[in-house]
């Protein structure tokens, strides 16, 4: 090479030093990523299936609903493991790829050619690129719409098989009832509590030592109770309270209530367009409720002002400490009411809908400068780096989400915190590289 070089013009020379980037080559490191993509996908795809499938099969094939059920209630789902898989697989064939080229001395002919880093840094972006938005389409379109239908045959599934809804040891929540479940064998449940509310504002406590599940068919769910006690108070005068006791009692959840519980869709369930707009309904419904908080504290503190201005001698004095003690709990209310955990979650989930999908574009360049840190067996050290990587990635993920909705952290910061770092470091690393 070096002589055929010498003989050619210094012109020449210089253009062939100055190149950047090559067709050729450019698809060749993008085939060989997406390729390496594909691998890495298919692996996360079926770790998360199997993982859906050893769900189902704890809750739902036990209570001998039909098999092809079940894999219809998997399909449904197969948005959301889309969207999750996309983002590790990125990060995982983009190690596989570049630690490849690295360890087979494919870069260093690049480099010599007198081609540049961006030759394997741009396509891997693209592909990044193209990862991202297909797992925001997934998570953003397809998720809605598979949740839909989920809703759709569980709801047909929970009226043929009203015991799917009650698990040993677990807390129920319906409409207007809680149920809170011990031991169970087969159809009869130990240590049954119930807590609901009755149409004329009742609060019942139903307590049993032991209840048979009925399949009431379309009047919803039948519990028959033995040595049953029952406490039932008034919503707003609590001290006005009864109690009975018997040695059986029916107790009926209606199947409207169940179907009801089954159709909630919170955030994660919606599109971003929509829970952004849910976001700003919250917004505007918290902004009127601290004004009529923020009202009746006003009206405490000039209660309040008004009594030690006018001194010992006005028959408000002997009522301060009332006003103070009134004051204090309205602003301790107004501290909590701002610390709304529905808008928060809501935040939260609209973040994570593009800091998951996304994920994949910031895990290049952490990939790209890892990759070329391999010097031997570059396929092998991606997928463990990747691996590692991924779990670290998502603890962080479940950590921000933790502390952004139990401790109010930015849900910004909180979600997009980890692909930041992913992309800083990778970022840093390959700086450092390319100086070398």
């Amino acid at each position: 090479m070096s002589s055929t070089a010498a003989a050619l013009p210094a012109g020449q020379k210089l253009k062939t030093n100055g190149r950047r980037l090559s067709r050729t080559l450019f698809m060749y490191v993008v085939k060989d990523t997406l390729f390496s993509f594909s691998v890495s996908f298919l692996f996360f795809f079926f770790a998360f299936v199997v993982n859906q499938l050893l769900l189902m099969a704890q809750e739902i094939l036990t209570k001998q609903v039909p098999l092809y059920q079940v894999l219809l209630l998997v399909f449904y789902s197969l948005p959301s493991i889309i969207a999750m898989s996309a983002p590790f697989a990125s990060l995982m064939g983009t190690l596989m790829t570049i630690g490849r080229l690295n360890t087979d001395n494919e870069i260093l002919i690049i480099l010599a050619s007198g081609l540049s880093y961006r030759m394997i840094l741009i396509p891997a972006l693209l592909v990044g690129i193209l990862i991202s938005l297909a797992s925001f389409l997934a998570n953003d379109v397809l998720l809605p719409a598979g949740t839909i239908q989920f809703s759709r045959l569980y709801r047909r599934i929970l009226v043929s098989t009203p015991a799917l809804e009650l698990e040993a040891n677990s807390v129920k929540r319906f409409r207007d009832t809680t149920i809170v479940t011990g031991p169970v064998a087969g159809t009869s449940i130990d240590n049954i509590i119930i807590l609901d509310r009755t149409s004329d504002g009742e609060r019942r406590v139903i307590m049993a030592g032991n209840a048979e599940l009925r399949d009431a068919g379309i009047e919803g769910l039948s519990l028959d109770l033995s040595d049953a006690f029952i406490q039932s108070s008034k919503e707003i005068v609590r001290n006005d309270y009864d109690y009975a006791s018997t040695t059986f009692l029916r107790y009926w959840v209606p199947q409207e209530d169940m179907i009801q519980a089954v159709s909630s869709i919170g955030p994660r369930e919606m599109s971003s367009i929509d829970v952004r707009r849910e976001i700003g309904n919250k917004v505007v419904d918290l902004d009127l409720r601290l004004d009529e908080q923020y009202s009746a504290i006003l009206s405490q503190a000039l209660m309040l002002e008004d009594s030690l201005r006018k001194g010992p001698r006005n028959e408000t004095w002997n009522r301060r400490e009332n006003y103070l003690e009134t004051f204090a709990k309205e602003y301790q209310a107004a501290m909590v009411m701002r610390n709304d955990r529905s808008l928060q979650l809501f935040r939260i989930e609209y973040n994570k809908k593009y800091t998951i999908p996304f994920g994949a574009l910031s895990f290049v360049f952490l990939a790209v400068s890892l990759g070329l840190l391999a010097k031997k067996s570059g396929q092998t050290v991606g997928f463990i780096f990747g691996i590692i990587i991924s779990v670290v990635y998502w603890a962080m993920l479940m950590g921000g989400q933790t502390v952004g909705l139990r401790l109010g952290y930015s849900p910004f910061w909180s979600m997009w915190l980890p692909n930041i770092l992913a992309a800083s470091i990778g970022f840093v690393l390959l700086m450092i590289r390319i100086k070398k």
